[in-house]
């Protein structure tokens, strides 16, 4: 397979760093192109992160190091060089809009871990081994922006990423309500104990926007298309609450369950365990043997033991029991920074998206064509839209589904 040219925008932050250890060995990705804000322009990639360089047991990539920063705002320059673009800027959520559909515009395809059109209703948020059919709507959203090839996909918050996994193979039985606490790693803010000492030994039960965005996203991932947009799921209602606490890497869920047809516990498992993602068979690079793994040990999964499973890309859920209010509960883990965000986008996000696009006869010409020059790529106006809803089993291993531990 050959690789494709692919930028960073927002590369110097704790995101576009994760972005750049994982693109730098990556099969199908060369980084060509690294963009932060204009103070970085100009600069080396290492110079830019010099001290605050956020994995300092891993060197940064040296075909990536030497890179020249452009400016992101610099949309023409940084989109004649790549073919598509990873986007982690900090931004007012009115600008980052504004920005990623500058490069859609462009014809520059844009893979944002930002938050800001995440409720775009022509735009998919993706977790591509449950909703990846949703890459449908982008044929619509090409027409509204008047591309070939450039358009918006993101992921979604990281903390859903440990119990929308879990909840989804048990839609069948009606989960109606839903009770999350998460326990949220500090490198979600974009900190590390160096950088955010007040964290050590602390628990903060605040993260700024994080519950309403925990409860309102995982109704679009089990949302549906209907016409040119993704129409959110009637339910289940969702009633979160997020804490940041003293954990470097992984977030963690509490989750209570009330269902409209009360499945045994014994097939809760067994949906866990014949779990099949939609991204079977897609062959991608980073994609863990199971997406689903589930640990008998009531200890587990423990953040420092179990974030970093199958590369940081598989799920944990453990303590499966009664709720003695709701129906049932359990614990789930994900990695943020690499399921959660940048290994999201990378590895799944991006190469289901392509993939899922193939099958679904959305061809992307960008996968058969070079990078034409800015001045011939096709630009038209377009309206903004932004809405707010309210170990032990070999075959299983085989089928992508889930690990008994």
């Amino acid at each position: 397979m050959q690789q494709y040219k692919v930028g960073i925008i927002g590369a110097t932050g704790m995101v576009g760093q994760r972005f750049a250890l994982l693109l730098g060995s990556h099969p199908w990705f060369q980084v060509t192109c690294v963009a932060a804000s204009g103070r970085s322009a100009g600069k080396t990639y290492a110079q830019a992160v010099e001290g605050r360089w956020a994995f300092p047991g891993t060197p940064i990539p040296e075909a990536i190091a030497s890179l020249t920063l452009a400016d992101a705002a610099d949309v023409e320059t940084v989109a004649g060089q790549v073919d598509f673009v990873f986007c982690a800027v900090d931004m007012k959520k009115d600008e980052i809009r504004a920005l990623e559909e500058r490069y859609a515009r462009a014809e520059t395809p844009v893979i944002s871990n930002n938050s800001a059109n995440r409720h775009t209703p022509d735009v998919p948020m993706l977790i591509p081994e449950i909703n990846g059919d949703h890459a449908r709507i982008i044929e619509a959203q090409r027409r509204r922006l008047g591309t070939r090839h450039g358009f918006i996909a993101v992921k979604p918050n990281c903390s859903i990423q440990s119990y929308v996994p879990a909840l989804w193979p048990l839609l069948e039985y009606g989960p109606e309500q839903v009770m999350v606490c998460t326990y949220q790693a500090i490198s979600g803010a974009g900190k590390t104990f160096a950088t955010w000492p007040e964290m050590v030994d602390n628990v903060i039960p605040y993260i700024g926007g994080e519950d309403e965005k925990s409860e309102c996203e995982p109704l679009k991932i089990f949302g549906h298309i209907q016409g040119d947009a993704i129409v959110d799921a009637a339910g289940p209602r969702i009633s979160a609450q997020c804490l940041r606490v003293a954990a470097s890497d992984g977030h963690m869920a509490a989750v209570s369950v009330k269902f409209a047809r009360k499945p045994t516990m014994d097939e809760i498992l067994y949906k866990w365990q014949n779990a099949v993602p939609a991204t079977a068979g897609l062959d991608l690079p980073s994609a863990p043997r199971q997406f689903l793994h589930y640990f008998e040990d009531p200890a587990r999964p423990q953040t420092r033991l179990d974030r970093e499973l199958e590369g940081g890309m598989a799920i944990s859920i453990g303590r499966l029991r009664p709720d003695p209010v709701m129906d049932y509960k359990f614990v789930c883990l994900s990695h943020n920074t690499l399921r959660g965000a940048a290994g999201g986008g990378v590895s799944h996000g991006l190469g289901g998206l392509f993939r899922r696009m193939a099958q679904f006869g959305a061809e992307l010409q960008l996968l058969h064509q070079p990078v034409a020059p800015v001045g011939q790529r096709t630009v038209a106006d377009q309206h903004d839209r932004h809405l707010c809803p309210g170990g032990r089993r070999a075959d299983v291993a085989r089928r992508g589904g889930l690990m008994l531990r």
